[in-house]
């Protein structure tokens, strides 16, 4: 399959997981201000790569990603209700903290400009 194509069904799946995880899983180790920051889907579309910022502190992403694997199957059956595919790719959960770094980064840049005023 083509990269556009590929890259046009990560983005609809990403905005319909991000749906589905923010409005229907009702699960307690999953926080409310969770954001789908990344989908990557396979050429074959056997796999879905589903990066996962979590933006809340009393949570472990440990404890999200084990709260999203248990709900995988909810979340399948929900996805493909929105998302038209022959076949419904697995989906695999990660921790993305690149917004964390991004926090930190800009922390850091801001000490080193305006530290010593």
């Amino acid at each position: 399959m083509n990269k556009k194509r590929t890259h046009q069904i990560s983005e609809e799946v990403k905005k319909s997981l991000s749906d589905i995880i923010q409005h229907k899983v009702k699960d307690p180790r999953i926080p409310e201000i969770i954001s789908v920051s990344h989908v990557e889907v396979t050429n074959d579309l056997s796999f879905a790569k589903v990066y996962i910022s979590i933006l809340s502190t009393d949570k472990t992403p440990e404890e999200v990603l084990k709260g999203l694997n248990k709900a995988k199957g909810f979340i399948k059956k929900e996805l493909s209700k929105s998302v038209k595919l022959r076949a419904m790719p697995d989906l695999i959960f990660i921790s993305d903290d690149s917004i964390e770094l991004g926090i930190k980064m800009s922390k850091l840049i801001d000490e080193v400009n305006y530290g010593d005023r």
